[in-house]
């Protein structure tokens, strides 16, 4: 296939009806710390956070899997800690994420650094409806392309400075008119062009109080709402206001048209089970990232309209396609690398 048509082609799945999915991949390539710094970081830290000698037999054992070579994920799924562990962790990924975040946030504001996602939404249909983005990511970067993009960034929490969950007036929140239809005593509100930006695993600026889950843009001294990984997270996605992002994000690809996949591992089961099954039902899907993993490789290999774009070290600068006909590698732009995928492709 030459390039020209290549181009098109990818340029297709970036129409109408798009739902675009967000893992870690892009938050690294701006500059926050992956699943391998966060290993070190708690290898290094969670010493110190252990007071006396609780926690400590089960920390030693994760620490040794950890040390053996597991990844964290594998880890903590295979023993589980206790949830006063468990808040060590999550408050070391925190604080290990929000000082990575400040820092590209720094440059964004002050014109040092554009993020790709910013990018990517000039060139993406924004219905009045919104533009659904599901992301696994706790940090707030998506939300600060958004908006350096002239776009709404609506997280379903309604309040500046601090707020509360209410999808409903959330939406609402950014209605700047209306106008009378056609059909007698009809009203259409017209929306400020936004992103719906769903995060089933929680954000860095959602915290817990009085048994209510708050938004709020200071850094408050309650428990911030994210879910670390291992098997402790599928127990937790089932409360607020996890649940509330995910079967959001789960009817958005459902009803989705076409998928855009960007820097995600496929290893996450409260998004899986929707996913899966309309990939390989035939549903239009693009995947951006610089590996492809087993099970995002074998999801392609089901899917009679899913491509891959990928890094292939060992053939150099270029990208490899991956579809279920097969793959092959094109000599040139990087263009699994998102910024690279909207110079070269989109504009």
């Amino acid at each position: 296939m030459d390039a020209d048509k290549l181009k098109r082609e990818l340029q297709g799945y970036l129409t109408d009806g798009l739902v675009i999915i967000v893992g870690s991949g892009l938050s690294v390539a701006e500059g926050i710390p992956g699943m391998s710094d966060l290993r070190d970081h708690l290898l290094a830290e969670v010493p110190s956070r252990i007071h006396g000698k609780e926690f400590l037999p089960e920390w030693q054992a994760i620490k040794a899997r950890l040390e053996e070579g597991a990844d964290i994920e594998s880890a903590l799924q295979e023993l589980p800690p206790p949830p006063g562990l468990e808040a060590v962790i999550r408050d070391l990924t925190a604080s290990l994420t929000l000082d990575a975040e400040l820092k590209v946030v720094t440059e964004v504001i002050s014109g040092k650094k554009t993020l790709r996602f910013a990018s990517l939404l000039k060139h993406v249909l924004k219905p009045n409806t919104g533009v659904p983005v599901i992301t696994t990511n706790y940090d707030r970067l998506l939300e600060i392309a958004s908006e350096c993009a002239g776009l709404g960034a609506d997280t379903l929490f309604v309040g500046r400075n601090v707020g509360i969950l209410n999808p409903k007036e959330s939406s609402l929140s950014f209605c700047r008119d209306y106008r009378k239809s056609p059909k007698a005593g009809q009203i259409q509100l017209l929306f400020k062009r936004r992103v719906i930006i769903l995060k089933p695993h929680g954000s860095l600026d959602w915290f817990m109080f009085d048994e209510e889950p708050v938004f709020c843009s200071y850094p408050l001294d309650f428990p911030r709402l994210i879910i670390t990984p291992g098997v402790n997270k599928y127990r937790q996605g089932y409360g607020r206001p996890f649940d509330v992002h995910r079967e959001r994000a789960n009817r958005e690809i459902d009803r989705a048209a076409r998928v855009l996949i960007i820097g995600y591992g496929f290893n996450d089961n409260h998004l899986e089970t929707h996913l899966a099954a309309q990939l390989r039902s035939g549903k239009p899907a693009l995947v951006l990232t610089q590996t492809l993993s087993q099970m995002g490789r074998h999801l392609v290999a089901q899917s009679g309209n899913a491509t891959a774009i990928t890094a292939d070290p060992q053939q150099g600068p270029g990208a490899r396609v991956t579809r279920k006909k097969g793959e092959h590698f094109i000599p040139g732009p990087e263009i699994w690398d998102l910024g690279v995928f909207v110079k070269e492709i989109l504009q």
